[in-house]
């Protein structure tokens, strides 16, 4: 369980440092949404830049003990965020890869 309150924490301070960080045009914001009960950790956009914005920029997950990247749609990719906060990459999944496709990956196939 001492794991599971790391990995809590982790996920919500690399979203919150993503969320500070300003968009260059638009008036857009980048909020952090926090689901601890159900382990759904999301990074969405809501704003106008000549219209509407509003998405998910970066959806994770925390399935038995591992980090589900759902939807990762940062520059970087936070797969490296959470591997420097300490993750080992075999507790890092690349969900939005097929099953399939994973196996190729260096990170968890599940």
């Amino acid at each position: 369980m001492a794991a599971l309150a790391e990995y809590r924490q982790i996920i919500e301070r690399v979203l919150s440092e993503y969320a500070q960080v300003p968009y260059a045009y638009g008036d857009i914001q980048t909020l952090t949404v926090f689901d601890r009960e159900g382990d759904h950790y999301l990074l969405v956009n809501v704003g106008w830049d000549k219209r509407r914005v509003h998405g998910c920029l970066l959806h994770v997950d925390i399935i038995d003990g591992k980090f589900w990247i759902q939807r990762d749609g940062t520059e970087h990719g936070i797969a490296g965020e959470l591997e420097a906060a300490g993750v080992p990459k075999d507790h890092i999944v690349l969900a939005f890869h097929s099953s399939k496709a994973r196996q190729y990956t260096e990170y968890a196939v599940a």
